[in-house]
């Protein structure tokens, strides 16, 4: 099923070639550190809704980052979370439990902004899953 998501999402133009992707990746990366650490910041002052949404574009900004690695571009949120499955998790590079949380961080970035429904520990366990995928995919791109 991955795959034909992925090509899918190709067909529709929401996964695209990118040539100028690998020069980006450094950019990326720092995007979503600096969203992290805005994250970590939000969280102390107890601004749990923001705090969430700053985690999900964290997170967003490092997947991007591994799209970029592949000469890719994403156009849909939806189609970024299955081209990192497919080209990272189902490769094995990346375990299944970060696309996970990625996927957790959008339903809970989705909640607290069309919703407003969040929670402490809900972002306090998106805060912990950031940072592993962060620290997994800067290892991956050799960062």
């Amino acid at each position: 099923m991955t795959k034909r998501e992925y090509e899918n999402c190709l067909k529709r133009n929401k996964i695209k070639l990118f040539s100028r992707g690998k020069s980006l990746v450094g950019k990326e990366i720092e995007a979503s550190e600096a969203d992290f650490l805005r994250a970590k910041k939000t969280l102390e002052e107890e601004d749990y809704k923001w705090a969430t949404v700053q985690i999900y574009y964290s997170m967003f900004h490092i997947a991007r980052a591994l799209l970029y690695a592949k000469n890719l571009r994403e156009h849909s949120h939806y189609c970024l979370i299955k081209a990192i499955k497919f080209l990272y998790v189902d490769t094995k590079e990346i375990p299944t439990n970060i696309l996970d949380a990625f996927q957790e961080a959008k339903n809970l970035r989705e909640d607290a902004d069309y919703y407003c429904r969040w929670s402490e520990a809900g972002c306090k366990r998106l805060l912990k899953n950031a940072e592993h995928f962060l620290e997994v995919a800067k290892t991956l791109l050799n960062r």
